[in-house]
């Protein structure tokens, strides 16, 4: 015998572009909305589009503002991915660099073949970083609520610091408290 309430028995599989707003959080619809918008600007930044080569870039730090727990790797992973797609940048992991040195360290001692160990120093520099911050503003009154989300996104040119380009997105909603009586 199971032990507390099984609240959910069944389930079935639904397409992740549908919106469905269930309650008043951070969701997947506005990740993507968020995340697409910002990438489809990139990729229309002047900057980008008449550049030669794929720029090497990495992700920054993405700040969550918001009173909510939001898996901020989840959004910038969604970004990543649709930006790696249009096989117009290079990207490099920052959170890999312990666990490369490490690799290096291993391959340069006597347990591995030196004729096929791999040498550090050549790791590509990153020209660009990609940085943001998410905030919520929340407004409630009576039975009515108001969540909006901004999204800020920044693309810095590593060598000077300089943003280059800079866009937001917003998300809206609106909720109603529905009376529940007998």
């Amino acid at each position: 015998m199971a032990c507390g309430p099984r609240e959910f028995t069944r389930g079935r599989y639904d397409d992740p572009a549908t919106v469905r707003l269930l309650d008043d959080q951070f969701n997947e619809n506005d990740m993507q909305l968020m995340s697409r918008d910002l990438v489809a600007s990139l990729l229309d930044f002047e900057g980008i589009k008449g550049r030669d080569g794929s720029p090497v870039v990495m992700l920054g730090r993405f700040r969550n503002r918001t009173s909510e727990h939001i898996d901020m790797k989840m959004l910038t992973d969604h970004m990543r991915t649709a930006l790696i797609r249009t096989q117009r940048f290079r990207f490099v992991d920052g959170s890999l660099r312990q666990d490369l040195a490490e690799e290096y360290d291993y391959q340069a001692s006597e347990f591995v073949d030196q004729a096929t160990a791999v040498r550090m120093g050549q790791q590509l520099g990153v020209e660009y970083l990609i940085v943001g911050d998410l905030g919520s503003i929340i407004q409630q009154v009576g039975n009515d609520k108001i969540v909006y989300y901004k999204i800020t996104m920044n693309l810095v040119d590593v060598a000077t610091n300089v943003i280059l380009w800079s866009d937001d997105r917003e998300v809206r909603k609106i909720y109603r408290r529905r009376s529940v009586g007998l």
